[in-house]
Parts: structure tokens; C-alpha cells; sequence
């Protein structure tokens, strides 16, 4: 048999997904277990009771100064301005991709418009968001806003315009209206593209977060791993992105369950 026709079995299956990780992680604790041995103090690679103690030490043991559990108002803090940032960003690029996909009038100007934003690394343009919205939630907000809405946009205006023109000429022949095509036709297709588009500019979205909050902040994923870089504490920088790592996995996840829940025709009728 040609192992382009191999398949792996359930029990299989589960096992390749292990693997990958049990490897990675035999090597680290192994590299780690070998530094520490020829110096106890190195903070390179430090061992398991290291970081559990430094999650310990952030997550359920008050801050001296604040009084704050640093771990769990950093994550609160950071999903805060993550969430809101796509949540507007998902807005926005809803409606230019409905404006540029359906209406050709519109797509004239505003398509190569998105095109040409979409080339701006949003990076680059952090110092001028601070100087224009401050150094406050506006900025990190809106440098998620500007990094995903253009992206979202013109991935929802291809999906539009693949609409087969078929479906549109029948609606309008049964008397369907511009806005009707929209509401009824249009955007229950592109509400599933969304959601897929969503998912895969998580990880965008993660590092304009995470960026903006290493930059200026006083709370956050991002600020917390950048203020204890000075003090090469490993030991609080790999669980903290582990835990990023964890949180933006768990939202792909919440976000293919969505996606199966409200849209199954859109998974092929397996769902």
C-alpha cells in the first residue's frame, strides 16, 4: 500500500499527537536536568520544581506591593484588550468585506485601499499609535484593530465575491432587495468565513499584543515577561508562554466548536 492511502487508526492517531510533544519536552528536561547539574544556579533551563514554584509564587501568593495575584490580573488584563481588539476588528472587517464583495461601486476604491494597508507591518507603526491614542488601552487596542482588520477584510471580500453569481440573479429575480441579498444571501456566508479568519490571525493577534504590552504597559502577559527578562527569570518567562500558548489554543478551539455549532453545513454535513 502507498502511504499516501495510509491512515492512522484512533488509538494511532493520539499516540502522533503525543509524540511530537513528549520528544520536546524529554529534550528540554533533559538539557535542563544536565545544566543544572553542572551549576545549580543556572536559570537558563531551569528544571520543573523551579517553575512550579514561580507559578506558585505569581499565581496564588499575593504581590507584597499590590496585593494583586500577578499571574491571574496579567491574563485578565491581556484577554481584556485581546477580546476587545477582535471583537472590532471583526466589525470592521465584516462590513468593508461586504462593501468591497457585493457592491462593485464600492470595491473600486476600497479594495486596493485594504490591499495597500494590509502591506503596513502594524509594528512599525507603534510609536505613531502611542503618540496619537497615548500610552493607555486605546493604543494596544487599536494596534490589534489596524494588524487584523485589513486581513479580515479582504479575506471576507474574496469569500463574498465567490458567492456563485447564480444564487444572487435567482434572489433578485424572486424580488430580493440589495439589503435583503445582504442579510439573507451574503453575510450568513461570510459569518462562517469569519470564524475561520478569526482562527487563523490569532497568532497575529497575540504578537501585536504582546508587542504593544512589552512596549508600555504596567499589567499584562506580555509586560510581565519583558519586566523579568532583566533578571533572566526563566522561570516565570516559559510558563508565561506556555500559559499564552494554552489560552490562544483554547480560543481556537472555542472557535471551531462555534463554527461547528452554527454553521455545520459549512463543515460538509459532519458536524
Amino acid at each position: 500500500m502507498r502511504h499516501i492511502n495510509r491512515h492512522p487508526t484512533r488509538g494511532m492517531r493520539f499516540t502522533l499527537v503525543l509524540l511530537p510533544f513528549v520528544i520536546l519536552l524529554a529534550a528540554y528536561f533533559l538539557g535542563s536536568a544536565v545544566r543544572l547539574e553542572a551549576n545549580p544556579q543556572d536559570k537558563l533551563l531551569p528544571g520543573l520544581s523551579q517553575m512550579l514554584e514561580a507559578i506558585s509564587r505569581m499565581a496564588f501568593s499575593p504581590d507584597k506591593r499590590s496585593g494583586d495575584y500577578l499571574f491571574w490580573m496579567d491574563t485578565l488584563v491581556s484577554l481584556a484588550r485581546l477580546l476587545t481588539g477582535l471583537v472590532v476588528a471583526s466589525l470592521l472587517g465584516l462590513c468593508i468585506g461586504i462593501t468591497a464583495g457585493v457592491f462593485p461601486m464600492w470595491r473600486a476604491s476600497v479594495s486596493p485601499l485594504m490591499t495597500v494597508l494590509s502591506m503596513i507591518p502594524p509594528l512599525a507603526i507603534l510609536p505613531v499609535l502611542f503618540i496619537v491614542f497615548g500610552l493607555d488601552e486605546l493604543s494596544k487596542v487599536m494596534l490589534i484593530v489596524i494588524g487584523v482588520t485589513p486581513m479580515l477584510a479582504r479575506d471576507l471580500e474574496h469569500r463574498a465575491r465567490e458567492i456563485p453569481p447564480e444564487i444572487l440573479i435567482k434572489a433578485q429575480t424572486l424580488g430580493a432587495s440589495s439589503w435583503t441579498l445582504v442579510l439573507r444571501v451574503v453575510l450568513p456566508q461570510l459569518l462562517s468565513r469569519l470564524l475561520t479568519s478569526l482562527r487563523l490571525m490569532l497568532g497575529s493577534a497575540w504578537l501585536f499584543l504582546i508587542s504593544a504590552e512589552a512596549i508600555s504597559s504596567t499589567a499584562g502577559l506580555g509586560y510581565r515577561i519583558f519586566l523579568v527578562r532583566r533578571y533572566m527569570a526563566m522561570d516565570v518567562i516559559i510558563p508565561y508562554v506556555v500559559w499564552i500558548t494554552l489560552l490562544a489554543w483554547l480560543m481556537d478551539l472555542g472557535l471551531r466548536q462555534l463554527h461547528k455549532t452554527c454553521f455545520p453545513w459549512a463543515e460538509g454535513g459532519k458536524a
